[in-house]
């Protein structure tokens, strides 16, 4: 066998696995893009619930604030919240012309609820100087299907 014979066979094994290759780099490829792409859409997927659950806890902060800041009026005037000029019911309108300062805080208060959460709604009771606080919103935001609203309920005493 001369050297010639040996170039030429090495140079056609070369050729011949390069054409393999190519065609098995481009398979490589496709299979990484699948691959990278599943990847993406769940990591899609986690910031998805990763935001929905910020929103919620969002609005049970503002909820809880909205709360304490009705309980808030209530202790500065506490002679009026004793007497009841505190109370309302869940779905009951605010005064529409507020003239005392009861009326004031609770047309505030019904406005920021409405404001603030979606759907959002409370109600004050007062008995026996204990005040119980109920605030009530829409939580589902998107999810497709209806939920039972979401309530947080303070008592305290006055």
């Amino acid at each position: 066998m001369y050297a010639h014979d040996f170039i030429v066979k090495r140079v056609s094994f070369i050729r011949v696995r390069e054409r393999f290759q190519r065609g098995f780099s481009m398979l490589e490829v496709l299979i990484s893009v699948v691959v990278l792409s599943i990847g993406l859409l769940g990591i899609a997927g986690l910031q998805l619930q990763s935001l929905k659950g910020a929103d919620s806890a969002n609005y049970r902060s503002l909820a809880t604030i909205l709360t304490y800041d009705i309980v808030d009026k209530m202790h500065a005037n506490r002679s009026l919240a004793l007497g009841g000029s505190y109370s309302i019911a869940m779905a009951a309108s605010a005064p529409s012309t507020p003239t005392s300062i009861q009326d004031i805080d609770i047309a505030n208060w019904k406005t920021d609820l409405e404001t603030y959460l979606p759907s959002g709604d409370g109600s004050v009771a007062v008995s026996n100087g204990v005040a119980t606080v109920t605030v009530q919103w829409d939580d589902s935001r998107g999810e497709g299907k209806a939920s039972p609203p979401e309530t947080f309920e303070l008592s305290t005493a006055l």
